[in-house]
């Protein structure tokens, strides 16, 4: 059990990152990127089923796959394939997601349709979401720049929590 609600979102142990790849300038790689470069506190998953390995780290396709419960997930995929990626997410006991995909509520009747049933799934398995179309969370003291910028922060004592 965690200490609060908020822990696997600011504090995870493990993160898995949806849409991590090899391509440059994806957002995918982008994120995961930042969280190698960053030095990232915890345990780091790629989930991508089309890669074996990415950027040297071992990929796995789906979050079951990885055989162990991930406190936290990076989804930087679209829209269309969040609903089922939060719903792998739920199954597997993961509290916290990240939504840095664009196209829900914003593009129109039918992201906001998909935008009702990522809300719906994150009710049912009371997860906590940030998102969707953010540009994510950076907190450099554990080396957790889950965002897509392509510079970091340095450690310090400010904080910022910004809506996008």
């Amino acid at each position: 059990m965690f200490a609060h609600y908020l822990t696997p979102l600011f504090a995870p142990q493990t993160l898995a990152v949806f849409g991590a790849s090899e391509r440059s300038q994806a957002v995918g790689t982008l994120v995961f990127s930042n969280l190698l470069e960053g030095g990232f506190h915890g345990q780091l998953f790629p989930i991508n089923p089309k890669h074996q390995h990415i950027q040297g780290v071992p990929c796995f396709p789906n979050l079951a796959a990885i055989g162990k419960p991930v406190a936290a997930a990076v989804v930087a995929t679209p829209a269309a394939t969040v609903p089922g990626i939060l719903e792998q997410c739920g199954q597997a006991g993961t509290r916290s997601v990240i939504i840095l995909s664009a196209g829900f509520g914003e593009a129109g009747p039918e992201g906001k349709k998909i935008e009702s049933r990522v809300l719906a799934i994150a009710r049912r398995y009371r997860m906590r979401l940030l998102g969707p179309n953010c540009l994510g969370l950076m907190r450099p003291s554990i080396g957790l720049n889950a965002t897509f910028g392509k510079s970091g922060a340095l450690p310090g004592d400010l904080a910022l929590v910004s809506q996008s």
